[in-house]
């Protein structure tokens, strides 16, 4: 029981590492920091508008080709049906 006492003791306090005086930043935070100190980021408004898309035409040919293919299935099919063997 002693050792599972020692361990107790030794566990992880949030409360005491968020009240540390001196937070070290993430890798990535230092990552980021120094490569924007070479080359900055250019500004961007917040959530920017997406770019404009041109109207898709597309979707009319795919609807005709998925139902033109269900037509020459049907047909092939019933043409299967009626055939003798």
């Amino acid at each position: 029981m002693s050792a599972q006492d020692e361990n107790g003791e030794r566990e992880f306090d949030i409360k005491w590492a968020d009240g540390a005086e001196l937070k070290e930043p993430s890798a990535r935070a230092r990552m980021l920091a120094a490569r924007w100190k070479e080359n900055p980021p250019k500004p961007q408004p917040f959530r920017a508008d997406p770019e404009p898309r041109a109207p898709s035409r597309s979707s009319w040919r795919s609807t005709a080709i998925v139902l033109g293919t269900v037509a020459v299935i049907i047909l092939v099919l019933g043409y299967a049906d009626f055939r003798p063997f």
